[in-house]
């Protein structure tokens, strides 16, 4: 069963409602985005007994889980002018939210020897980009959790990776004025922006292989 943290918008909802359409069983959450979905969760990430008690009240239909975390903020500011608690939020809630849902489920995994973990991260991990200096700390964050983590869990048939996007058709995307997009587009070698299908079949490639671990793959039309 696969589990999607943050399906109510953007790349958690497409997952979500591709994987719903195949006839595979999964659960899903939101918080502050609201949903006409009666079958989503509100759940915060950035609280961990909540998380935690949300995955006990599921636990008995909990078997084989593939946990994607799709969850997560941004917050635009140059450093010398940003507000901290703002700053810290996105943190809290990218990493800190990730690893709370990691957390929470990783004992369920350990006890029946099978666990996908698929994080989202992003190339601004690597890629140098001005005002989002909190967003990229905590994408980077997350390769190197879960190399962290892969090394803890690996010999019992649970896998932790990264997918590094670029940027694509869903997500936050929708946050770039027009103009700055058609600019961004043509940096892109690809010439395009990442279309859903090719989310998903990332995804489904990292549920399938047993032994790509502790790994970030980067899903970006070649932009470095």
């Amino acid at each position: 069963m696969i589990i999607i943290i943050g399906a109510s918008k953007g790349i958690g909802k497409f997952l979500y409602e591709k994987y719903k359409s195949l006839g595979v069983k999964v659960l899903g959450t939101y918080n502050s985005t609201s949903t006409s979905a009666d079958e989503l969760s509100k759940v915060d990430v950035t609280d961990y007994q909540e998380v935690s008690n949300w995955i006990e009240s599921n636990t008995e239909s909990l078997e084989n889980i593939t946990l994607i975390n799709c969850a997560g903020i941004t917050y635009n500011a140059f450093a010398h002018k940003s507000d901290p608690d703002a700053w810290k939020q996105v943190i809290d809630v990218n990493l800190v939210g990730s690893f709370n849902c990691i957390r929470a489920v990783l004992p369920i995994m350990r006890s029946q020897k099978f666990g996908r973990i698929i994080n989202f991260s992003s190339v601004v991990a690597s890629k140098g980009t001005p005002g989002i200096s909190a967003y990229a700390a905590s994408k980077s964050a997350l390769w190197g959790m879960s190399k962290s983590l892969a090394q803890e869990n690996a010999g019992l048939n649970i896998t932790i990776n990264n997918i590094n996007l670029g940027y694509s058709e869903l997500g936050m995307i929708n946050q770039v004025p027009q103009e700055f997009l058609e600019n961004l587009v043509k940096q892109i070698p690809a010439k395009k922006l990442c279309e859903p299908i090719d989310i998903f079949k990332t995804v489904d490639y990292l549920i399938n292989c047993e032994y790509i671990n502790g790994s970030s793959i980067d899903l970006n039309g070649a932009l470095i």
